[in-house]
């Protein structure tokens, strides 16, 4: 068995996203997995990336981990230029008429509703669209479904219609437009501005064996139902974990199914996706040492683990340096794409990349206060 696992920049400001491409299998008889697409450039990275490095036309499976823009739309790329053998979405809008009496508004029925989601979420619905009219089979990943060679650890399906579902409408990028309109939009951006430049101004010591994640943080429900992909390389006794924009609930649940099928994902995660870009509202202690081990008492010389994170070439809030510091604490050495790409490999052929530079752990990190 060789494989190899490439993230593609996204973006070049703030804002980050994710493109990734896995190959697996040998010689002539590979498996080839697109998890996200990222934005329309990126799309057209992977597509070039596949052609060039893969040397073919055909991708087995096409993963798209959650509907947020930055992480579906370069996928329509893909499917445009390369041939697909199935595509792996969630279609939230398939369940308004299951969904729809947990809304109180009686004027919301079940054909308003699906239209709702259909435009809340429009760059997965096109790329909905687009399978259809070009015949690539759609299949929704839930828990314990295989696709290829990995499995899919969250969300459970009755998850993600009952619970996930509902609360997409109460999203914080909502709530934020609802205090915006509540309060005045100058008056929340300029709050905001403040205390984003405050924030950036406060730092505070982290020692080894201190750790300063918060067990009590959320992300939004879109992101919680992301699909979380476990890969076990058999002859190399290794795994790989793609987390997308997963937050501690849905990481959770990942950890719930591995134990309940006697998986111990500590021994075996060897390369992790750095879930949402490295935001620290995403990962606590806990929800870690459940799925790749608790801190070691002192950091390796040579870490024997690997993390990539995507993050924008000129973002300063992904990664967070706590959550570099937190995969360092726990045999990682944690690799940024900041507008390269970046290959994990094994017993694949070198392609003369350069070696990628592993970020260093911080004797200060970001203030939460």
């Amino acid at each position: 068995m060789a494989f190899e696992v490439d993230f593609l920049p996204v973006g070049n400001g703030e804002r980050s996203g994710d493109a990734i491409a896995v190959r697996y299998g040998t010689p002539g008889n590979y498996t080839i997995v697109i998890y996200d697409g990222g934005t329309k450039e990126s799309g057209q990275a992977l597509v070039d990336h596949v052609r060039q490095h893969y040397q073919t036309e055909y991708v087995d499976h096409v993963v798209n981990s959650h509907p947020d823009a930055d992480h579906a739309s370069g996928l329509s790329v893909v499917l445009e230029q390369l041939k697909v053998g199935t595509l792996w979405m969630h279609r939230p809008w398939e369940y308004s008429h299951i969904i729809c009496d947990y809304f109180r508004d009686g004027r919301i029925t079940s054909d308003s509703l699906k239209e709702r989601l259909q435009k809340k979420m429009r760059a997965a619905y096109d790329l909905e669209l687009l399978a259809q009219s070009k015949g690539i089979p759609i299949s929704e990943p839930f828990q314990g479904q295989a696709i290829g060679l990995f499995h899919v650890l969250s969300p459970s399906a009755d998850w993600y219609v009952h619970d996930l579902i509902p609360a997409f409408e109460k999203s914080p990028e909502q709530k934020l437009q609802e205090e915006a309109a509540a309060h005045g939009a100058f008056g929340l951006l300029k709050s905001a501005v403040f205390d984003a430049a405050k924030k950036a101004a406060t730092w505070i010591a982290e020692q080894w064996n201190v750790e300063l994640l918060r067990e009590d943080v959320e992300t939004s429900a879109e992101n919680e139902s992301s699909v979380i992909l476990y890969g076990y390389m058999a002859e190399e006794q290794e795994a790989v974990l793609l987390t997308g924009d997963a937050g501690v609930r849905a990481l959770a649940a990942a950890a719930d199914y591995l134990e309940e099928n006697n998986v111990s994902a500590p021994t075996h995660v060897k390369f992790i996706q750095v879930p949402h870009h490295g935001s620290r509202h995403n990962v606590s202690s806990i929800v870690l040492d459940r799925l790749i081990g608790p801190r070691l008492p002192a950091q390796p010389v040579q870490p024997s683990r690997t993390a990539f994170v995507s993050a924008g070439a000129e973002s300063e809030s992904h990664p967070r340096k706590m959550v570099i510091n937190a995969f360092i604490k726990r045999g990682f050495r944690v690799i940024a794409t900041k507008g390269s790409s970046v290959r994990y490999p094994r017993n694949m052929p070198g392609r003369g990349w350069a070696p990628a530079t592993p970020l260093t752990f911080s004797d200060k990190v970001e203030a939460w206060d």
